[in-house]
């Protein structure tokens, strides 16, 4: 087997290594061996957001209503009143109390994104971007195994609540759409010269002294009007929960299983690495001090009980960054071998493993399918940011030594186990791309905008009166 560690530590993946965005790597197909480095594009969204992330609830439309009308056309896409209806209600259920703005000014921003998704799909597909049955097919596997279903369950559970699998599958492709557009049309107006580096490093200090955090959290709600035993057991709770953190126990599936954020539970709580200034002060507060890894005493906020872990730090001034060590098995789909299929297959395979039976290297040699095989499944150091975010997030939740569940990404079902983590200084090289992603990430917002109203103008749009 040939070795692929040279090609995987390309320049456009140390993008990652300081809190850049990665603005030149889209969603189109790499090969197979390469699957799991691929890193996805940010989620980019106006105001309100429209759908700028792959969302893993399972009412991402909304239960119907009875009365529906046109409110707007965009070209030969309509917007409805349900439609409008559907995403406030998400956000509305979603979002941190006092977060959103007025009633009737969210509806406004509601639809003004709507028309913008409408217009930018319509561009996609001028376009020929596509996203294809297989990729739509993995997002699902993965998004039934973050809800702890099998696909038939994942369907039953649609059923219930009254989705239609088929429009399932077309909101998650729109949405992945809207991704890979915004990521290549924004991501290629972007410049940034060696003389804005320059002066970004000479003269932007605070800029550079801002560290980067990516922080997990479980929030144990307190409801309003909460009595004074009632909050005494919440505490307690994530108090436990801490404890169990403490203890080894699984910070990401402590989060999925017990976390009242709905945004980040279905992440294993992550925020993903943002600037501090970016972060609330309580958490920035929290995990100042704190190791990699290491998890905060419990906070109070205004919802509740936070439980918070340090994932990763990163600091241009510092120079330094967070490199993991891992390995894995990795089993790719195919119809004949769906992702539960193998989904149950790793985890006998794990299960052999924990209970001595077999090392992790002699299983990966025996079973994986990717060319880290030869190797024992060793993937050698990686950067933030080097691996997709399915298996990044799975990694970024193991202690040292652990194994994961299986997971599942577009390109197969893989079992990781961490090896070790260490800190890396920045090569001055590093340093300069590091301080262009910095620059990049504030270019980003102002760029989109841009874009957005051009493919807005050129779109043709009726409003329609309520009947």
């Amino acid at each position: 087997m040939t070795d692929l560690r040279p090609s995987l530590f390309r320049p456009t993946a140390l993008r990652a290594v300081a809190r850049g965005v990665c603005l030149c790597l889209t969603l189109g197909a790499l090969s197979p061996a390469m699957a799991q480095f691929r890193r996805d594009p940010p989620a980019v969204s106006p105001r309100i957001p429209g759908n700028a992330g792959l969302s893993t609830e399972l009412k991402i439309a909304g239960q119907p209503t009875t009365a529906d009308y046109i409110i707007a056309i965009v070209n030969n896409e309509v917007v409805t009143h349900t439609d409008v209806d559907k995403r406030v209600a998400r956000l509305q259920a979603t979002a941190q109390r006092g977060s959103l703005p007025p009633a009737d000014e969210l509806r406004r921003q509601v639809l003004d994104a709507l028309i913008d998704e409408k217009a930018q799909l319509a561009f996609a597909k001028m376009q020929g971007v596509e996203v294809s049955e297989g990729e739509i097919d993995a997002t699902i596997e993965n998004i039934a195994q973050q809800n702890q279903l099998s696909l038939a369950e994942l369907k039953r559970r649609m059923e219930a609540d009254g989705l239609d699998f088929q429009r399932y599958r077309t909101s998650l492709r729109e949405q992945i759409l809207l991704q890979r557009v915004r990521e290549r049309e924004v991501g290629q107006r972007i410049r940034i010269t060696d003389a804005e580096i320059d002066t970004f490093l000479q003269s932007d200090p605070a800029g550079q002294e801002e560290a980067a955090l990516n922080v997990a959290h479980i929030l144990i709600g307190v409801p309003e009007g909460a009595s004074a035993d009632q909050v005494r057991a919440l505490q307690a709770k994530a108090e436990s929960l801490r404890a169990r953190v403490a203890e080894g126990a699984n910070f990401s599936q402590l989060a999925k299983e017990q976390s009242d954020d709905r945004t980040t539970r279905d992440q294993g709580g992550t925020l993903g690495l943002r600037e501090a200034s970016r972060l609330p002060e309580l958490f920035v507060r929290a995990v100042d001090g704190l190791q990699v890894g290491q998890v905060a005493p419990v906070v109070r906020s205004n919802a509740g009980f936070h439980v918070i872990k340090l994932v990763a730090r990163e600091n241009v001034a510092q120079a330094s960054y967070t490199e993991q060590r891992a390995r894995h098995i990795l089993l790719r789909t195919t119809p004949q071998q769906p992702a539960g299929e193998l989904v149950r297959k790793l985890a006998d395979i794990r299960k052999q493993i924990a209970n001595g039976q077999a090392s992790f290297p002699q299983m990966a040699r025996q079973y994986s399918e990717d060319g880290s095989a030869s190797r024992g499944g060793d993937l050698g150091w990686a950067p933030p940011g080097m691996f997709v975010p399915e298996f990044e997030k799975a990694l970024n939740a193991l202690q040292p030594g652990q194994i994961s569940e299986p997971v599942v990404s577009r390109f197969g079902v893989h079992l990781i186990q961490l090896i070790e983590r260490r800190e890396v200084k920045l090569t001055d090289a590093q340093k300069r791309e590091a301080a262009r992603n910095v620059l990049r990430e504030r270019k980003f917002e102002s760029t989109y905008e841009e874009w957005a109203r051009e493919i807005r103008a050129a779109a043709w749009i009726e409003m329609r009166d309520a009947p």
